[in-house]
Formats: structure tokens, C-alpha cells, sequence
């Protein structure tokens, strides 16, 4: 059973941190914990773009931006798993920097230290050198980049169907089992 963060920022793409939490609300069976905690700016950007403010509908418990007590702001939280969806180039910054202002980088920073998994499904484009060295250096410090760029063999036919396709790939990322389109599969 795996214990997971959910971690939104401000970038664009407030529907791949929707559809995650949709999924991982279906796929309860596989997590004992799942925590949320968002930047002020992402619930802007979610209602900008989702014309709602239903992130808390799915019975989550949600930490604010500056809560250090929450249990993941510690290794002995236990916490194996973080998403950061969509990671923003700033917050990717200073995670890569190891600067830890607020509970998204000090739970990035907990994790990466742990030598646990983080997720960071980065949406901007193009990139600059310091967004390719940032990436650079988490990956190297045990980070996964998964940028959000869809896929299409699986021949989508709404919004939604695109951006499944990068939320499947974060859970297959994560170590959850997702029934989704496989590439050659029956």
C-alpha cells in the first residue's frame, strides 16, 4: 500500500491534476494515504481554467502552502510517492536548488532526500537552459521528469481522453496498476 502526495502549482494544466485525483479516488484499493497540498496560485489557475473550484471534492485531506507540520514535510511520514501536477518552472527551480519555502518543496526535498519518488509532470514550453539543467539536476538527485505531453495511438477524442493519457503514464510512473490503453495490447 503506498502513501501519496498530490502537490499542484500554478502552472497551466489544472485538468492533469483533475483527472489524477479522479483516478486515484477509483483506484482506492492501491493507497492506504493520499495528501494534497496547493499553491493559492494553482486554485487560481484551476478556476481559470475549470471554471470551478471542485479540488476538494474528492474527500482528500488538503494541506496549506505553509503548513510544515503536515506529515510529509518528514521522512518519517513515510510518504513514498509524490506528484507535483502540473510542476511549475519556478517550483522545479527550487526543488533543483534545494531552496524549501513552502510544504511543496520541503515535501519534494523530504522525498529526493529519502531516496523516494517524486513526480514532476512539467507542462511549459519551450524550455529555457536553466528549465533543461533544473531537470537535469533532479533527475540526477532521483527525480522523474515526465513532461505533459500526450500521446495519441490511443486515438483520443475529447480533452479529457488527451490529458488521460499523461495522467495513465504519471500512475504507471507511480507503481499503480491503471486499466488504459497499452501500446500493442489486445
Amino acid at each position: 500500500m503506498r502513501k501519496i502526495v498530490v502537490a499542484i502549482t500554478g502552472a497551466s494544466g489544472s485538468i492533469y491534476a483533475r483527472l489524477l485525483l479522479d483516478k486515484l479516488s477509483a483506484l482506492h484499493g492501491q493507497w492506504d494515504s493520499v495528501a494534497v497540498v496547493m499553491s493559492e496560485n494553482a486554485k487560481e489557475v484551476w478556476q481559470t481554467e475549470l471554471s470551478n473550484t471542485a479540488w476538494s471534492n474528492h474527500g482528500f485531506p488538503f494541506f496549506a502552502p505553509r503548513d510544515f507540520m503536515a506529515p510529509f514535510a518528514s521522512g518519517s511520514g513515510k510518504y513514498d510517492t509524490m506528484i507535483i501536477i502540473p510542476c511549475s518552472m519556478g517550483t522545479l527551480g527550487r526543488i533543483a536548488n534545494g531552496v524549501s519555502s513552502d510544504l511543496i518543496t520541503r515535501a519534494a526535498d523530504v522525498v529526493l532526500k529519502e531516496r523516494r519518488k517524486l513526480i514532476c509532470v512539467v507542462r511549459d514550453t519551450p524550455y529555457n537552459l536553466m528549465h533543461i539543467r533544473n531537470m537535469e539536476t533532479i533527475t540526477l538527485a532521483g527525480g522523474i521528469i515526465c513532461p505533459a505531453t500526450p500521446s495519441f495511438y490511443s486515438l483520443p477524442k475529447t480533452i479529457d481522453e488527451v490529458a488521460a493519457t499523461v495522467v495513465d503514464r504519471v500512475l504507471d510512473l507511480a507503481g499503480l496498476e491503471n486499466n488504459s490503453f497499452r501500446w500493442g495490447g489486445d
